[in-house]
């Protein structure tokens, strides 16, 4: 009886704390379960009198406030840093999405189910089919390379055809494409060009166009917009400098507001003295948007409390007196790219994105208005990229043989080359929800995901691409097809926030605060003015703070010994989706259970602690990639090829939020703390395991057939067929040899193994003839794919470089 006693009350404990029930709901429910015991086996009144002395504590005000909540609230006081202006800012900037599930431990799969990847309107498609199939065909990238700049018909097509206005109204005369579709456009020009899509991606992402339609007066959008949107003006944005990369609250740049003379007449202005650095499209530009630090000495613009108002941002036509532009800088791909200088400049205050009301709103727009760079432009990028590595890998890894065998049936190729295989897959199924996300507002963590994980994946892929093509794809030339995506590696880790802070400081460091259901009230009411109020508010929050907390332990006790088999999924998860549902029911209850641990441990320290940050960041990221590939994998119909490539891509992300979480714990700094809960997350060892090598060697040869995938991924992307092209070579070379079938395989280990006679490939094939090895018809197309093979082997060479 004893036993069964015990056993009843922890599954009683367990019931009340699973499902969170309302405080005086849940006491209600223990007291009674206990009282119940205690009447059938005689012995419970030992947990019966302490547990009616907590629950008395937890639902009495008084009491609760005095032994429990007004302690915490004047520790936490103590141990929690300042948070600056900008640091509130950047915290309340931007919206959340389904990342805000994840982060609680306890995912919506209703609110998942009902969420529906994006599709292009009627016109965007239209747009793709056409004005950017027809601006790829005017590019060449070895030509833009050699000129350093667009071709002046290129530049012309840009403007003329809208491409630099595709977030504009078009009661403006823009686009006013979808981001799904902006992505689409610019991830298809980035396949034919990298320099091409950087310029495009500009206007479209951090500019004055967003800048303008989010918080223009109408006289500023009236007259700037229409000429952004028809390519008559060329923008560029001032942010960075050389005091100020991805810290972007410290630029030195200052506007001091003062009287000065404007068309003749005294007006109150803005003294503007900057210097910026690594300016997108600054050598063109011909209107500037610059951020810049404001302050008013003199109380003109109205407040006179105020002095400082902190990062401002302003408009000025590129040929505004005192203005120094035009020269460029050298990023390695030859998109426009310079500085931008100005002393003593003098502009109205009007000319103060917003008016003079946004004064001092700068660094809160830009937080918002950088989600586009980080959610669209860069994704859309490293998405072109893996799919181009995928597409073109695949194909030369066939096409080429060492040692009498394809290169890509190598064991050691096929490791790399698989990854390529799951990261083209992943990474647009990752572009595909990020988008569809964006439809909902500017969510700030999801965008910092999609920044750093995308052009991560970028990286690794090109890198692969670049050592299975090897010498191939080391010397430039019109034949290269792999060198500039490698060139533009730089530029994608580096723009909208460095790829190491991104992940160290923004990803949880906003997440937290962002997406954890009760962090930021409750920091907000630790330096509130009214303490009384304050104080009154935190005991709420705290205790359904306390109530978050230990149901996620108790469900991550529960998911971890039963391997949450019995967690809800979404009701239409088929036989494939549903174990990894139910993983990351387990997985998102172990980060936001070591979330807690580490906030409540660490509190303002955690700051410090980037390896710790980074870590949860990653376990954050790797349950939002898990959940796109599910979401993208199910919205098609199954066949073998996507299943593989789909649980490949899954293992891998699991195994690395896994690491990431293992790690976290190993390094945390109370070791008992660490212990216990990476034995309350992982008690059997760890459960998810990377991909197998029969799984790699089995994508890592399907990455050279013509899959379902292959065939899907090629949808996205301009895939040239013209076999002068350094592309469509590969391309047109591969296409050959799959309608050959098996004959040149049979024709090859013929030959390899010597059963053939013949000092010519002519005499050879005739000999193939005569001993059945082949068919007469098989002669000519094998002497034609043989000539094209030896083509797309060979690198260019120049008699002056």
């Amino acid at each position: 009886m004893f036993l069964l006693s015990l056993v009843a009350f922890i599954a009683l404990l367990t019931i009340v704390l699973y499902y969170p029930l309302a405080l005086p709901v849940g006491s209600v429910v223990i007291l009674v379960g206990l009282f119940c015991l205690t009447y059938l086996s005689g012995w419970m009144w030992l947990f019966l009198i302490p547990a009616a002395a907590v629950v008395a504590v937890l639902n009495v005000p008084q009491l609760r406030r005095r032994f429990l909540t007004d302690p915490a609230y004047h520790f936490l006081q103590k141990a929690m840093p300042p948070m600056s202006v900008t640091e509130r800012e950047a915290m309340e900037a931007g919206t959340t999405w389904w990342e805000k599930d994840l982060f609680s431990g306890r995912p919506d799969w209703k609110k998942f189910v009902d969420i529906e990847l994006p599709q292009l309107s009627e016109k965007e498609q239209s747009f793709l089919d056409n004005e950017v199939e027809e601006l790829c065909g005017l590019i060449d990238e070895w030509q833009i390379f050699k000129d350093q700049d667009l071709t002046p018909e290129a530049w012309d097509y840009l403007k003329k055809k809208g491409f630099f206005g595709l977030i504009i109204p078009e009661e403006f005369g823009g686009r006013d494409f979808s981001p799904y579709a902006q992505s689409r456009i610019m991830s298809k020009i980035a396949s034919r060009s990298v320099t091409a899509a950087v310029t495009a991606m500009v206007p479209n992402s951090l500019g004055p166009g967003e800048l303008l339609m989010k918080y223009g007066t109408e006289e500023q959008k009236q007259r700037w917009l229409p000429g952004l949107a028809d390519g008559s003006e060329i923008p560029c944005f001032g942010l960075t400098g050389p005091e100020a990369g991805s810290d972007a609250g410290s630029i030195p740049d200052t506007g001091i507001v003062c009287k000065g003379q404007f068309d003749g007449q005294e007006v109150v202005g803005i003294r503007l003295n900057f210097s910026k650095r690594w300016i997108t499209l600054a050598p063109v530009a011909t209107v500037v948007g610059l951020a810049f630090k404001l302050s008013d000495p003199e109380g003109l613009l109205g407040d006179e409390n105020t002095r400082d108002y902190g990062i401002t941002c302003a408009l000025l036509p590129a040929d505004h007196p005192g203005i120094e532009i035009g020269q460029r800088h050298n990023p390695g791909s030859p998109f426009m790219n310079g500085p931008i200088k100005g002393k003593d400049v003098f502009v109205p205050v009007d000319w103060i994105i917003g008016g003079p009301a946004m004064a001092g709103k700068g660094w809160r727009m830009l937080i918002e208005c950088l989600g586009a760079g980080r959610g669209v432009s860069l994704p859309a990028l490293s998405t072109a990229s893996g799919e181009m590595s995928y597409l073109t890998v695949g194909a030369y890894s066939r096409i080429r043989r060492q040692f009498n065998m394809e290169v890509g049936k190598f064991e050691g190729v096929q490791e790399a080359t698989a990854e390529v295989a799951a990261n083209g897959y992943t990474l647009e199924a990752f572009r595909q929800l990020v988008t569809r996300g964006l439809d909902t507002g500017a969510p700030s963590v999801m965008t910092a995901m999609a920044k750093y994980h995308a052009t991560e994946m970028m990286r690794t892929s090109v890198n692969y691409a670049m050592d299975v093509v090897s010498g191939r794809a080391i010397q430039l030339g019109p034949r290269n097809f792999t060198a500039f995506a490698y060139r533009a590696l730089p530029v994608a880790i580096t723009v909208e926030g460095a790829n190491i802070l991104t992940r160290s400081l923004m990803i949880f460091g906003q997440g937290a605060m962002r997406c954890h259901p009760y962090l930021f009230d409750e920091v907000q009411t630790l330096q509130a003015d009214d303490k009384d109020a304050a104080m009154t508010e935190f005991d709420q929050l705290f205790m359904r703070h306390l109530g978050h907390v230990f149901s996620n332990i108790t469900r991550l006790k529960l998911f971890s010994f039963t391997c949450a088999k019995f967690s809800a999924t979404p009701v239409n998860a088929d036989d494939f989706s549903r174990v990894w549902y139910q993983r990351i029911n387990h997985m998102s209850a172990a980060f936001a259970v070591a979330a807690d641990v580490a906030l409540g441990v660490l509190g303002g320290d955690l700051k410090r602690r980037e390896l710790l940050s980074a870590r949860l960041g990653d376990v954050h990221s790797q349950l939002f990639i898990a959940c796109s590939i599910l979401k993208f994998h199910g919205a098609h119909p199954r066949t073998a090829e996507e299943d593989a490539h789909a649980e490949f891509a899954l293992k891998t992300a699991f195994y690395k939020a896994q690491t990431a979480l293992l790690a976290f714990y190993a390094n945390f700094p109370s070791r008992f703390i660490g212990w216990a809960f990476k034995f309350a997350s992982f008690p059997f060892g760890r459960p998810y395991k990377g991909p197998s090598d029969d799984e790699i060697r089995q994508l890592g040869g399907m990455i050279m057939e013509s899959s379902s995938v292959r065939q899907m991924l090629s949808g996205y992307v301009y895939l040239n067929h013209n076999p002068e092209d350094a592309v469509g070579r590969v391309e047109t070379t591969y296409q050959m040899l799959l309608e050959l079938g098996d004959v040149w395989s049979t024709f090859s280990r013929a030959q390899a193994k010597g059963e053939l006679d013949g000092d010519t490939l002519e005499e050879r094939l005739d000999d193939a003839v005569v001993k059945g090895v082949i068919q007469q018809a098989d002669v000519e197309p094998l002497k034609a794919y043989d000539a094209r093979r030896y083509d797309c082997l060979l690198t260019d060479n120049f008699d002056k470089l």
